[in-house]
């Protein structure tokens, strides 16, 4: 009977189309079990409802470092999720947790981000100029969608931009579900943390106007808002996060737009369809996460779409399954900027744990888009969309190499 689980993550047709098991299992059975890189079992769902439901649902819960949890990864500690390591903290969960988010939010509201928008800005034309500089055709990934998101994350941190290739590669190696040993992602555990470390000393020294600095105080202040341990974790997820995502959903929107010109013609003459593009991009990728969400563990019997869900089950919201639900957005593989809830998908998440950083992401993709629009509306893909290729062997998912001309 074992073996009539499926393997997971799914072969897809193409780079940019989701695996056709989503569609089927949304159909048929919405709570499947599917088998990790890791060998272990999981629990996946790929109703909108149901995805946005375990998102919200204090039940499942983010910590699959306890007993019984399924490993992701085929490490021994089963990979970024499970992982705990001697003298690290992970983020809380509950009332910790909430606390937690308003040490930081003050740093992604609307405001704070409208503010950023022009350094922002100047920073994507400096990239983009010398992107063109060395001539077409240029690679967009290590040209922009690289770049861009490493300088504004380390601009709005305190961290030196110059270290975009530390951050890639550890990243890489932490995220890993096949790629990489134990022994490699322990050096890259502990690189980081001594990086991010030496990082605060700096700026508990010299301080700025820069998120660390105002974290480093409260550090220092000894009222138990936020430990040097929980410190070093942020920073840490500040910058991982703060890059890959935004890095890999630059050269994915680029992809999906101009592997269909006419999604990208149309914001050429019209970009107030940027943020309504943007919307649905997010809402219609499928590469980004090669798990399709952040799993969670359950601590009790949950029913999901009639099905009773056990206790001790490792469960996956399928985001990109849950974003092209038709109970939820009609007729859902169309590509619509004018959509009526696009925004509502769930590509940054639900609930209490609903993406911190989504203002600021939202801010560099649509200013990527504008400015690529209006600076290059002649802009193509260097390569027929059906030979670009995935990155495997990890969590972050996200596209190789996206070659452009123009």
């Amino acid at each position: 009977m074992a073996d009539a689980i499926p393997d997971f993550p799914f072969d897809r047709p193409t780079a940019l189309e989701p695996p056709p098991q989503y569609a089927e299992l949304r159909e048929r059975c919405p709570v499947a079990h599917v088998r990790l890189p890791s060998g272990d079992v999981a629990t996946m769902v790929t109703r909108y409802d149901d995805a946005r439901a375990i998102l919200a649902d204090p039940r499942f819960s983010r910590n699959l470092a306890g007993k019984g949890a399924a490993r992701l990864a085929d490490t021994e500690d089963g990979g970024i999720f499970g992982r705990q390591k001697e003298g690290a903290a992970s983020v809380p969960d509950g009332q910790g947790h909430m606390r937690w988010r308003r040490l930081l939010s003050g740093w992604f509201t609307l405001r704070k981000m409208e503010a950023w928008r022009p350094r922002v800005q100047a920073m994507t034309d400096d990239l983009l100029d010398s992107m063109l500089a060395k001539g077409s055709p240029g690679n967009l990934s290590s040209g922009l969608a690289l770049p861009l998101p490493v300088r504004v994350i380390c601009a709005l941190v305190g961290a030196p931009s110059e270290d975009q290739d530390k951050f890639a590669h550890w990243s890489r190696v932490m995220l890993t579900l096949t790629l990489f040993t134990q022994e490699e992602v322990d050096q890259a555990y502990s690189e980081f943390n001594a990086y991010v470390c030496d990082l605060v000393a700096r700026h508990r020294a010299h301080p700025g106007d820069d998120l660390l600095s105002e974290l480093t105080q409260i550090t220092d202040a000894e009222d138990g808002r936020l430990s040097h341990e929980l410190l070093v974790s942020t920073v840490r997820g500040l910058l991982l996060a703060g890059h890959e995502t935004t890095s890999n959903m630059i050269a994915i929107m680029a992809a999906m737009l101009l592997a269909d010109r006419r999604r990208y013609e149309d914001v050429v003459d019209d970009p107030d369809l940027i943020p309504g593009t943007v919307e649905e991009v997010l809402r219609m990728d499928s590469t980004l996460s090669a798990l399709g969400g952040v799993p969670r563990f359950l601590t009790e019997d949950v029913v999901l779409s009639g099905t009773t869900v056990p206790a001790g089950s490792t469960v996956i919201p399928n985001i990109p399954a849950a974003n092209r639900d038709p109970a939820k957005f009609p007729d859902p593989d169309r590509f619509d900027p004018r959509r009526e809830n696009g925004a509502q998908h769930l590509a940054f998440g639900a609930g209490p744990h609903y993406c911190l950083g989504q203002p600021l992401a939202r801010l560099e993709l649509q200013t990527v888009l504008g400015t690529l629009t209006r600076r290059l509306p002649g802009l193509r893909l260097r390569d027929h969309p059906d030979d670009l290729r995935l990155r495997t062997g990890g969590i972050s998912g996200g596209l190789q190499d996206v070659w452009v001309v123009w």
